[in-house]
């Protein structure tokens, strides 16, 4: 039941740190501080179950526990989410306390889907499983996300030709304004990325421990990574006189098109992907 109970600590520490992620990414776009607030509140909790478990442990074992790798590995992810948490709270200085956090975030992942702990665990087989259905949850997340950009580029390029060819009528009395569709489409990436960020990090992690051969160079695997930074180039350029109004809904929809072959056409050229 310890062991059990132990487990499923962990496995919500890492769902609450993938949540405050997506949060601080949110913020760190748009400098929302309500959001922001709750990326630092998530994150807390997170530091606060560490610190729960560092003590436990250290009591059990009567010792510190840097002992072993896994037992370092644990460690450094504390140390490093209080260093994100002090750099945010201290010194006001929430960028570095972003990228600390994507840190910690991995190196807690790879101490609580380890392959010696799972091995080690009762409930290791359990825990793959677990971590599986994370990584496609996350996964298909993203793609929703992702489709509702696409949603509103279409909705910004049938408005645009509307207005444009004066022909109003009350048929697109319920499209949003053209400023409202593009919102849309932004706000829809900014959430998609970090969701596929945390589905790639967990999948690679699943991969390592469940398969016996996995290439990093799988389709699959290489098409997603390059989803991610496509999408994060969409963001960046989103500030460009170039990639204004229509050509930036347009590439929004080419964008998509894109999810769509990685969907369909990676799980069927994939070593090990068959569903999604």
């Amino acid at each position: 039941m310890a062991d059990l109970t132990m487990t499923r600590l962990h496995e919500i520490m890492v769902v609450l740190q993938s949540v405050s992620l997506v949060f601080y990414f949110i913020d760190y776009l748009n400098k929302d501080r309500q959001v922001h607030r709750l990326a630092v509140g998530l994150l807390s909790i997170v530091w606060l179950l560490q610190t729960v478990f560092l003590v436990l442990y250290m009591v059990e074992m009567k010792r510190f526990p840097i002992l072993s790798l896994f037992e370092g590995i644990y460690f450094y992810a504390w140390l490093i989410i209080l260093l994100s948490l002090v750099m945010q709270l201290v010194f006001k200085s929430d960028l570095p306390g972003f990228f600390l956090n994507i840190i910690g975030f991995i190196f807690m992942t790879i101490h609580t889907f380890a392959p010696s702990q799972l091995e080690q665990s009762p409930v290791g087989d359990a825990l793959r499983s677990e971590l599986l259905f994370i990584h496609i949850t996350f996964a298909f997340l993203a793609y929703a996300a992702f489709a509702l950009s696409f949603v509103f580029s279409i909705l910004y390029l049938i408005l645009y030709r509307v207005l444009k060819k004066k022909k109003w009528t009350k048929q697109f009395s319920r499209l949003p304004s053209l400023q409202h569709a593009e919102i849309g489409m932004i706000m829809s990436i900014i959430t998609g990325i970090p969701l596929l960020f945390v589905s790639l990090v967990l999948g690679l992690q699943w991969a390592y421990i469940s398969l016996n051969e996995f290439s990093i160079f799988d389709f699959k695997i290489v098409n997603s990574f390059i989803l991610l930074v496509l999408y994060i180039v969409v963001l960046l350029i989103r500030k460009g006189v170039r990639y204004k109004g229509t050509n930036y809904a347009w590439i929004h929809v080419y964008a998509f098109l894109f999810v769509i072959i990685n969907f369909l056409l990676g799980s069927q050229l994939s070593q090990f992907h068959f569903w999604y």
